[in-house]
């Protein structure tokens, strides 16, 4: 029996995925737009009560650390900048997407959400060091690179064993077991609904290559930075699920973006309570 998703299934299942909310979806146009002003950010951010709270929460957290309390939105846009804005908003609204428990990859309730918040941080610091001007879209990308299994969860569920005997038995990756066996990889899927949600092309192909950077034809660079932070999550072993240590990490990933084992060391240990505090949230 033919256990692979048609693309049609997929696609269906893309289409039940949450849309991103309107307000949203205004916010990251407004900071594309280089006529937006700071009053019109503000306007859009709070007509959503909710949305404006989880900003200034995250504007006031660990991992943006200014010594100045940040009260409204108007001084945090001012303060953060644009691009950063841009990344908190994100952040607040898939948040509950990536809280859910993902059985069939065997994590749990909130865990693939701080391992995203973990890898996205990673990205950005890595972007850093690695001299990558759009630091902000890094971290995007870091955040949303697993999104794609919120989709494959069903499937795995019901075929996790046979995917995982593969890759003990056959000795492949997950990602080649899990397209073997279900007709598509979660990076795949998550490129279909980044580009559902009208993202930038460099974030649709830095999901879909981001266990595979080699591969990626126009925007290897922030792909593998994706990539490198993505393998310190797993190395760290942060939220490890069914898939956690299953991954090859690309040789020349490191190399390619002009970085040493030593820079990667010093990125760790810099970002190391960071960690701890979204680990602990």
């Amino acid at each position: 029996m033919d256990n692979k998703i048609s693309l049609e299934q997929i696609i269906n299942n893309v289409e039940d995925i949450p849309t991103l909310p309107h307000v949203v979806t205004n916010i990251l146009q407004l900071t594309q737009d280089t006529k937006s002003t700071v009053s019109d950010l503000e306007k859009e951010i709070l007509k959503d009560q909710t949305l404006t709270a989880k900003v200034l929460k995250l504007a006031n957290s660990a991992f943006y650390n200014y010594n100045r309390k940040i009260s409204n939105i108007s001084q945090a846009t001012v303060l953060l900048g644009f691009d950063t804005i841009k990344s908190i908003t994100l952040t607040a609204s898939v948040g509950k997407m990536l809280s859910r428990e993902l059985s069939g990859y065997a994590l749990e309730e909130h865990v693939l959400l701080k391992q995203s918040q973990v890898c996205a941080m990673l990205c950005k610091s890595i972007a850093k060091k690695a001299k990558f001007e759009k630091v902000e879209n890094a971290y995007i990308a870091g955040l949303l690179r697993d999104i794609g299994k919120l989709v494959l969860n069903q499937y795995m569920t019901n075929q996790y064993k046979e995917v995982v005997n593969k890759v003990e038995v056959e000795k492949v990756t997950f990602l080649e077991a899990e397209e073997s066996i279900l007709g598509f990889n979660h990076a795949e899927i998550g490129a279909k609904i980044a580009e559902k949600w009208n993202l930038p092309s460099e974030l649709v192909e830095s999901i879909a290559f981001h266990h595979t950077p080699e591969l990626a034809p126009n925007y290897k660079e922030i792909t593998t930075i994706v990539h490198i932070a993505d393998a310190i999550v797993m190395m760290m072993g942060i939220g490890l699920g069914l898939d956690g240590l299953a991954y090859t990490f690309s040789p020349d990933a490191l190399s390619s973006l002009g970085l040493t084992e030593s820079d990667v060391e010093e990125i760790i240990s810099d970002s190391t309570q960071i960690i701890i505090d979204i680990q602990n949230t």
